[in-house]
């Protein structure tokens, strides 16, 4: 019974890692999100390895000297050909009224496109452990040219 447990187990990852090899290997846009955040972010995403990707976002709000930058590690799954979705861990700075520490989280969905382009929908919660950066919550929608 264990062995069939584990061989079950080794079949469902395996076919997780073989499914989401469809990430480019960079990709370049904007991120627009609502809620206590910037608004709008300029976004990068680095692949890393089959299923796993790094996200740098940056906004900047009225002030040029107001910045938040965001890195995530990212974990991608396939759901079909062209659908995915995506679960990350990450955090960031910020320097609105007060220079700030923030842990970050995200999970979304996206559709890459036949042209070049994937379109996004994430929710990425963050929590401030410094300055007056308290909790935030919002919903980002994101398009990014691959390369």
């Amino acid at each position: 019974m264990q062995k069939i447990l584990l061989a079950l187990s080794l079949i469902f990852v395996v076919n997780l890692t073989v499914k989401a090899q469809n990430i480019s290997d960079h990709a370049i846009g904007v991120r627009i999100a609502g809620g206590n955040g910037t608004g709008g972010e300029i976004s990068y995403q680095k692949h890393l390895d089959n299923n796993n990707r790094l996200e740098v976002d940056l906004g900047i709000a009225s002030e040029i000297n107001d910045f938040k930058l965001t890195g995530t590690y990212q974990w991608l799954w396939s759901i079909e050909k062209q659908f995915n979705w995506y679960a990350g861990v990450g955090g960031g700075v910020v320097s609105a009224s007060n220079f700030g520490v923030y842990g970050a989280g995200v999970v979304g969905l996206e559709y890459n496109f036949d042209a070049p382009i994937v379109a996004s929908l994430d929710y990425r919660p963050e929590l401030g452990f410094s300055g007056s950066f308290g909790f935030i919550s919002n919903i980002g929608i994101a398009v990014r040219y691959q390369f």
